[in-house]
């Protein structure tokens, strides 16, 4: 039986999420449909990171097991030739049989895209999340500086998360300007659910003067979602990149990883 290790990008507006779902479209039955043509046989994928209906990913990890044997372009390829159109499988590579898609990540790293202008977007209407009044990036990025290190983040995560603790690392974190876009990114070991887009409605709030940047340790201590403002839309998210130990890396860099000019 060998294990392999896939990365792949999506844009998730069509979706509803990547978890497979009854009667409804998802990435992880599209990836297993395309990979199980591939190996001719039923083949199932444990990912990295599941995200929300909307949510895109600029290189989410996946990993599987099978007895098929291929070329890692012949998995990539193939796998391509049957996946919609949405969908991207960027590389494929054997991985030993300890690897864990998602418990052997250090980290991941999400990216929130908000275009601030007064006009709607048309190109990138289901991609990024529109506020037409001006933001302050400046106060945001004061806002969002607070955030690094270990924090209980009740306050930011979902009524219907299951995690069984709240504490999360951040490792690091930056909201800056590109022309009209806002670029919010932030690294942690592991995420609660909605967590990234509660915290982008905190930011959202700072930057149109609802909230100052010292009121994010208020809300945090409060431990209380109802302290927080409501969450952002999920367009503008994205999986931008998932860390793993110095033994695996990706054989390719993230399309938009952290940090990376827009």
């Amino acid at each position: 039986m060998q294990r392999i290790a896939v990365g792949i990008e999506y844009d998730g507006s069509g979706f509803s999420g990547w978890q497979t779902q009854s009667g409804a479209l998802s990435v992880q039955a599209e990836l297993e449909r395309a990979l199980s043509r591939v190996a001719d046989r039923p083949v199932g994928v444990v990912c990295a990171g599941r995200t929300d209906a909307g949510v895109h990913a600029c290189e989410q990890v996946v990993h599987f097991e099978t007895t098929a044997v291929r070329s890692p372009r012949a998995w990539t390829l193939g796998a391509n030739s049957y996946l919609p159109r949405g969908v991207s499988v960027l590389w494929t590579l054997p991985v030993p049989g300890h690897f864990h898609a998602r418990y052997s990540a250090e980290a991941r790293s999400y990216r929130y895209l908000i275009l601030n202008r007064s006009a709607r977007p048309a190109l990138s209407a289901r991609r990024v999340t529109w506020i037409h009044r001006p933001l302050d990036a400046e106060r945001m990025a004061l806002a969002a500086a607070p955030l690094l290190g270990e924090h209980d983040f009740s306050s930011f995560r979902s009524i219907e998360c299951q995690s069984r603790t709240t504490v999360r690392r951040v490792e690091a974190c930056s909201v800056r300007r590109v022309r009209d876009l806002i670029v919010f990114e932030v690294t942690a070991n592991a995420f609660l659910h909605h967590m990234v887009r509660n915290l982008a409605g905190f930011l959202i709030a700072v930057g149109q003067g609802k909230l100052a940047p010292a009121d994010f340790t208020r809300i945090l201590e409060a431990r209380d979602r109802a302290c927080a403002p409501a969450t952002a839309p999920p367009e503008g998210l994205y999986l931008a990149a998932v860390r793993y130990p110095a033994a695996f890396r990706p054989p390719a860099p993230a399309a938009f990883a952290p940090g990376d000019p827009l």
